[in-house]
């Protein structure tokens, strides 16, 4: 790898280790083994380095759900039992995935103040939720534009309402049965 690319991954290393307001341009030097001047030659500023090291992360690991997902059995046809395989998807990384949580909730904290970042993550953002409801519901973005975007809004909605639960409390975090339970009540059932 080159410098660019060393630069890369010593910024997404300490994103995951230290969060995102807290790593300086000396932390990304020392992870990745190069310089200062590097920063400046690759990326024009650590503020942009670090905005591509948090696209990349959350990229890798939306491809890492995809990849869970598609491994998984077809959707199944009863919507509550299709909703169990979602919710065990979710909940059931939750505890390898909470380095990213975490840094997503801290880059959420930013955006009223980072007009830069926010713009960065709108794109990904959306494309996000489409392949959320391609990926998990099998519906085509491009077959049924609107239908995949309400369903991606939900699910959005729900894997960050997840993630915040497990985040706060562990402990009290929603189960998987408690997720089921709870859309059954807001369904009348």
């Amino acid at each position: 790898m080159g410098h660019k690319e060393d630069l890369l991954e010593g910024a997404k290393r300490c994103l995951l280790e230290k969060g995102y307001g807290r790593t300086t341009a000396r932390d990304i030097v020392a992870a990745s083994g190069t310089n200062l001047a590097s920063i400046g030659y690759h990326y024009r500023s650590k503020d942009a380095l670090l905005q591509q090291a948090f696209l990349a992360l959350t990229e890798e690991w939306g491809q890492e759900v995809i990849v869970a997902i598609e491994g998984s059995d077809e959707p199944e046809a009863d919507p509550y039992r299709r909703f169990r395989e979602l919710c065990s998807l979710l909940v059931g990384t939750a505890g390898v995935s909470r380095p990213i949580w975490k840094l997503q909730t801290e880059v959420v904290t930013r955006l009223d103040d980072d007009e830069t970042l926010r713009e960065a993550i709108k794109g990904p953002q959306r494309q996000g939720r489409l392949d959320l409801a391609e990926g998990m519901l099998g519906i085509d973005p491009e077959a049924e534009p609107e239908k995949a975007r309400t369903a991606g809004l939900l699910l959005q909605a729900l894997t960050a309402g997840v993630m915040l639960q497990w985040l706060a409390d562990p402990e009290t975090a929603p189960s998987v049965d408690d997720l089921v339970a709870g859309l059954k009540t807001v369904m009348g059932e």
